[in-house]
């Protein structure tokens, strides 16, 4: 099961942790409501009293809520919060297309390029959506891509530029990156970094019924992920909001 921790106001007589179990989506979470205090010593011992409670019940993960500044507490009950990596990747594509427009940048003409340490099916996925949206799409892999390219031309009759250079890399008007690169500047318009959580999510939305069953506060990155994890979310309901793009440097 999955955890879920939520600040909760203080209210006299009711224990300053509280575990029920909740369904979102139809899936199982236990929540675990922490009553909030001016006190900040307080509100970390609280948060580790919590995490251990999650723990001693089987829970690994957790979604956090938004902004949550006590994650060294969490990690001392050996508890982790939940991924987001598989969700940007899943969504590359669409945060490409939104970013570029954002940026008022061509969508259609951009140079797209992609580079990863690996062609795994996550890659080859992002890969053939870029190249069914943009003209030119250059693929930067150590090995195995000369496959792909023949796939590619064979079922779509689209083609992709094979080891571009450095410069074509940073000259390319949206970098999608799968794995670090130290050696690139990141200068792009648009630089998405799909190994690192620390830049901020798209606004992403959901169908209305879907939006109304989701708890506020909670990071929506971290529940998103998770939902579509567990088949509780389609990926074709997520889409990427009207909102904010962060498609740089943000964090």
């Amino acid at each position: 099961m999955v955890g879920y921790l939520a600040w909760a106001e203080p209210k006299r007589g009711e224990r300053s942790i509280r575990l029920e179990e909740r369904h979102i989506l139809r899936m199982r979470f236990l929540r675990a409501d922490i009553v909030k205090s001016p006190h900040g010593a307080v509100v970390r011992r609280r948060v580790l009293a919590a995490g251990k409670k999650l723990r001693k019940r089987g829970v690994t993960q957790v979604v956090l809520p938004e902004e949550f500044p006590f994650r060294e507490q969490l990690a001392k009950c050996g508890l982790r919060p939940v991924s987001t990596l598989a969700l940007r990747r899943a969504i590359a594509a669409d945060w490409v297309r939104a970013g570029l427009t954002a940026k008022s940048q061509p969508v259609a003409g951009a140079r797209v390029a992609v580079s990863a340490a690996a062609l795994t099916g996550e890659a080859v996925r992002t890969v053939t959506e870029l190249c069914l949206r943009h003209r030119y799409v250059l693929l930067d892999l150590p090995y195995g891509g000369e496959e792909l390219c023949r796939q590619l031309r064979r079922e779509y009759g689209v083609s992709l530029l094979l080891g571009p250079s450095k410069d074509q890399l940073e000259g390319a008007e949206a970098l999608v990156l799968f794995d670090s690169r130290t050696d690139l500047s990141l200068k792009n318009p648009v630089a998405l970094r799909l190994y690192d959580e620390r830049q901020a999510l798209p606004s992403l939305a959901l169908p209305p019924e879907a939006e109304e069953a989701l708890p506020q506060g909670a990071d929506r990155g971290q529940l998103l992920a998770v939902l579509r994890e567990a088949g509780a979310l389609k990926r074709e309901q997520i889409v990427l909001g009207a909102g904010k793009s962060p498609v740089d440097g943000e964090a």
